[in-house]
């Protein structure tokens, strides 16, 4: 009798994920650690790391490159390559996806003493992608939020490396209309008091806050798994604070708004029209200064556009890939 290994690991992983979510709420690291695990295994993704000169970079990535550009995917500030968790299940699975921790995020080294600004982040990321071949031909690159600005800048820092390239909802813009949240964080370049920072998360009330901004329609938050969430970022919120100072620098905070009419790559730019962290009006931005540029501005969607709406923004993605690069099974996985 054949059995299939992975059904079997899925099979465990329920059993512990719902026996911890039962008795050991207490344990919310661990449960959250699960819970992830559980998600990497249903969507066939590979945890992978390269390493050179005590640099070291972690990313999951499924299938394999072939005749048709891979796809590279960077996430938004604080989050880590598990973002893209929810939309990567609706991908053809004879896509190659490379889902990359962002220097300094997940398990991604972290140095204090380095810079992260857009243009340093942008440089960093070229390493991984010279390491690991990526841009033997170029490729379809896709950023969320900080992950967007950086692709924005890296796209024209290395324009023969990308053939593709998706933006949502990107910071690093000059904005005519300014949200509260970005008075927020105007007065907060001022200070370096962390626990004020609606972004660098310290207890579970900001968390709650910051889905609440970020969602369109927040769903009902299960506690545990934010807390395990919290508890995993929390030692390392002088990173966080770290970074968010130097990406919001006077030297770094418009990078992309510098940068974006050297973009030459075929560019999609979506955005939530409910967006209460950037104001929408940067898809235009955007838009006015990119030549080969389309917009998709999503109903019912906030900032964290591929938890909001994770089918629709992976269908988007998908047919622009298809459209770019070549001829793509747009069926999308259930």
């Amino acid at each position: 009798m054949a059995f299939d290994i992975n059904k079997i690991l899925l099979m465990i992983a329920q059993f512990i994920a719902g026996l911890f979510d039962k008795k050991y709420s207490s344990w919310p690291s661990l449960l959250f650690r699960i819970m992830i695990w559980y998600k990497r295994l249903k969507r066939n993704v590979t945890v992978k790391y390269i390493e050179q000169d005590g640099y070291k970079f972690c990313y999951f990535s499924r299938g394999e490159p072939g005749s048709r550009p891979s796809v590279l995917m960077l996430h938004g500030f604080s989050f880590n390559k598990d973002m893209w968790l929810n939309a990567i299940k609706l991908f053809p699975r004879d896509v190659h996806l490379v889902c990359l921790d962002m220097p300094g995020h997940g398990k991604t080294t972290r140095l204090l003493a380095e810079n992260y600004t857009a243009v340093d982040q942008a440089k960093k990321i070229h390493q991984f992608v010279e390491w690991t071949n990526l841009n033997k031909k170029p490729f379809h690159l896709v950023g969320m939020s900080m992950g967007g600005m950086i692709a924005g800048v890296y796209a024209a820092l290395y324009p023969s490396d990308v053939c593709a390239l998706s933006l949502l909802c990107p910071p690093g813009l000059q904005h005519t209309v300014e949200s509260e949240f970005i008075r927020q964080l105007k007065d907060l370049r001022k200070s370096t008091n962390s626990h004020n920072n609606p972004l660098i998360l310290m207890t579970v009330q900001q968390g709650e806050d910051l889905l609440k901004l970020g969602l369109y329609q927040p769903k009902t938050i299960n506690m545990q798994l934010l807390k395990g969430y919290l508890e995993d970022r929390r030692p390392h919120k002088s990173f966080f604070l770290k970074c968010f100072l130097d990406m919001t620098s006077m030297e770094s905070r418009y990078s992309l708004h510098d940068n974006m009419s050297k973009i030459k790559a075929p560019t999609q730019i979506i955005w939530g029209k409910d967006d209460k962290v950037l104001d929408p009006s940067g898809a235009d931005i955007l838009a006015n200064a990119v030549v080969n540029s389309q917009v998709h501005m999503l109903e019912k969607c906030g900032h964290f556009i591929v938890l909001d709406r994770p089918r629709k923004s992976a269908k988007l993605l998908l047919q622009f890939y298809h459209s770019v690069c070549g001829n793509v099974d747009s069926k999308i996985w259930t």
